[in-house]
């Protein structure tokens, strides 16, 4: 931004906040604020406790959203005020604070329209986030508990409930597999490009030797699935196997066998929940999550056909995305995008959307390329 003109900076930056206000739709999301406030009101809604989340939800994040696009609207205003005071006085000190806001505005309003590139069939939806520990033992178990440390903490900064439905944990430290759901609009559209595999440079903790340890973990994100969606799921190809939840050290968390395991023998998908303390209701957190891992393989099927359609080749989902070098040097580094970070230590506390922000447009390049 060094060296343009401010005048020409805030005439830009309105133009774009206009075309997010346009994408946006301001006057349809503050009649669906009304209905949503009506509908909360109700005292009958409460009856049915999975919908009232819903409808609250659901207000509290477009009511954020709606104050955010109206700040930004405002600080616009009030940094070409700025900008006008600082001239009329000649004061020197006015206009670094109004040079100080506009790039912390820039930096708002682009961060505000990533979220306008979000316009695929589920983006919309919540994200039911999986991590599984790969190669590299007890390290990969490790580095699989701080990447949903990571994610948890990124949710927590976004005031994004989450829900954690099954975590095994691996014998000697960290943990083989976790499944958790952020339950917020946009949260698949956010997070579906951190669909892949991590990969942890660093000396390792558990090595007596102090020596380099390279690992991995993978990380699956599907769209939660809603009641419009039709996945068809016939019981007799499903093994339901039941057992005792457990914690770190083998310590139960209850005393009954209410944790439900299920496998989809056709496609080999295996699904858990054990957080519930009902045997029934873990069954059906466990048959919603296997729903949308099937849809998400459906739509994934049908991509594939499209592509071979068009001669295009196909994307393995395998893929690694994204270096964690902790050691000789510190660095995290994005292999699509390129964004890299110097400090490891705030990433891995949930400060990624740098990376999130990157990989929405690298993704909508992508997507508007094989359209073309």
């Amino acid at each position: 931004m060094a060296g343009i003109d401010p005048e020409d900076q805030l005439k830009e930056l309105g133009s774009t906040l206009a075309g997010i206000e346009q994408v946006l739709d301001l006057d349809g999301m503050r009649r669906d604020i009304a209905e949503l406030r009506e509908q909360s009101a109700d005292p009958d809604l409460w009856s049915d406790q999975e919908r009232a989340q819903t409808v609250t939800r659901r207000l509290s994040y477009l009511e954020s959203e709606l104050t955010k696009v109206e700040g930004l609207r405002q600080r616009l205003e009030d940094v070409s005020t700025l900008y006008e005071m600082a001239a009329e006085m000649e004061d020197e000190d006015t206009r670094k604070e109004a040079d100080e806001e506009l790039l912390g505005l820039h930096k708002a309003v682009q961060a505000l329209e990533v979220r306008t590139l979000m316009s695929g069939e589920y983006d919309s939806r919540e994200a039911l986030v999986t991590i599984n520990a790969q190669a590299g033992g007890v390290d990969a178990a490790d580095w699989a508990e701080q990447l949903q440390r990571m994610y948890l903490r990124w949710a927590e900064r976004h005031h994004y409930p989450t829900e954690v439905y099954e975590t095994s944990f691996a014998e000697e430290a960290g943990i083989k597999s976790t499944t958790f759901t952020v339950k917020a609009p946009y949260a698949y559209g956010t997070l579906r490009g951190e669909h892949g595999t991590h990969r942890l440079v660093r000396i390792s903790p558990f090595d007596n030797q102090g020596r380099r340890q390279t690992s991995f973990a993978g990380l699956d994100v599907v769209p939660v699935v809603e009641q419009s969606d039709h996945v068809d799921i016939d019981e007799s190809e499903l093994r339901i196997d039941v057992y005792r939840s457990s914690g770190p050290g083998g310590q139960g968390v209850n005393t009954t066998d209410s944790a439900v395991r299920i496998t989809h023998i056709p496609t080999g998908i295996v699904v858990s929940c054990q957080n519930e303390r009902s045997q029934l209701q873990n069954k059906a957190t466990a048959m919603s999550v296997l729903q949308a891992k099937l849809l998400e393989r459906k739509r994934q099927e049908e991509a594939e056909k499209m592509s071979a359609l068009r001669g295009e080749g196909t994307s393995s989902w395998g893929t690694q995305i994204r270096n964690y070098v902790l050691h000789p040097y510190q660095i995290v580094k994005d292999l699509r995008t390129g964004v890299e970070a110097g400090n490891p230590t705030a990433v891995l506390d949930g400060d990624i959307d740098e990376f999130i922000e990157a990989e929405i447009r690298w993704m909508r390049q992508q997507e508007s390329g094989a359209e073309s």
